[in-house]
């Protein structure tokens, strides 16, 4: 079976690994960029790595992000020899963006970057980033324009939102590669990751909304609300900054237009969405671990093919 998973954070990555158990080589990813950032002298592209290491099983799953077991001794002597010390990074995940900086200085696109560099390191899927060109998410607040890594990291996520932008969004195109795995595929899923930073830019690529409204493949998202809750991020502050509900309500109003359905977790205390055009079903979808990643992305692919018969 071909899918297409569109992914950016900790929820859409879990759900990739889970697709992958299921689909293998079938699935393609297509990851957010906008929270890429150059630091410590590299490309740091935060999404796509996510979703790599949480594809080969090396993902730190305690912490969140970065490589299980990995040594911070790289970035602690660059700290010492006066590099800014506000993102870190661990030794292998250093490595990566390194070679990924040396391929960008060499002249290649950052999509067979990415694919490359999770091939390398031994997943099944394939991973997209979703353009080729530079994209940067900003966030507003009352202090100013800031990059959504110093936002999150240095800010904490704490000061209240005004505006949210992508830098660069009006000259990206979805990559020939990311094209070809939309129109081939037999299912396409949204991750239930936050719809405004993660998802967001990914559908404000000029051409990718049309591209998954025009896909024979049914379009279904997973809401990361779970009982009504997000397990992690900002995603309420986010929500309520685009002037959306921060419920499932709410992610089948961002992605109207998009989606033919919406998985709602079995908990949630609210009604299903009322939302033309918007199948909706409910399943635990928790994901705590391996077998419960496999079994949400099962249930959200039988329900995709539900939409097609």
């Amino acid at each position: 079976m071909s899918v297409v998973a569109l992914a950016g954070g900790t929820g859409g990555a879990k759900l990739a690994a889970g697709l992958q158990e299921v689909v293998g080589d079938g699935l393609t990813v297509i990851a957010n960029t906008g929270d890429d950032v150059e630091a410590l002298g590299v490309h740091v592209s935060p999404d796509p790595d996510l979703c790599t290491y949480w594809l080969t099983g090396l993902i730190d799953e305690e912490r969140g992000w970065g490589i299980r077991g990995d040594a911070f001794t790289v970035f602690e002597r660059l700290v010492e020899l006066g590099a800014p010390d506000w993102f870190g990074l661990s030794d292998r995940d250093l490595a990566t963006c390194l070679e990924r900086r040396r391929r960008l200085d060499a002249g290649e696109r950052l999509t067979p970057i990415a694919s490359g560099l999770a091939f390398a390191l031994g997943a099944e899927a394939t991973v997209l980033p979703m353009c080729d060109e530079p994209v940067r998410t900003r966030v507003r607040t009352d202090a100013g324009w800031r990059e959504f890594q110093q936002y999150l990291i240095q800010d904490g996520a704490g000061p209240a939102i005004e505006e949210v932008d992508f830098a660069g969004i009006s000259d990206a195109r979805p990559s020939p590669e990311a094209e070809a795995a939309i129109e081939g595929a037999e299912a396409i899923v949204i991750g239930p990751s936050n719809p405004v930073i993660s998802i967001g830019p990914i559908l404000a690529v000029p051409g990718m909304s049309a591209l998954l409204a025009a896909a024979e493949a049914p379009v279904v998202a997973v809401s990361p609300f779970v009982a009504g809750e997000v397990i992690k991020g900002p995603t309420d502050k986010f929500m309520r900054a685009i002037g959306r509900e921060p419920s499932a309500a709410g992610v089948a109003s961002a992605y109207r237009g998009v989606i033919d359905g919406l998985v709602v977790d079995a908990a949630d205390p609210d009604p299903d969405p009322d939302e033309d055009g918007v199948a909706t079903t409910r399943l635990d979808t928790l994901m705590s671990d391996a077998p419960a990643r496999r079994r949400v992305a099962e249930a959200t692919l039988g329900f995709a093919t539900s939409l097609r018969d």
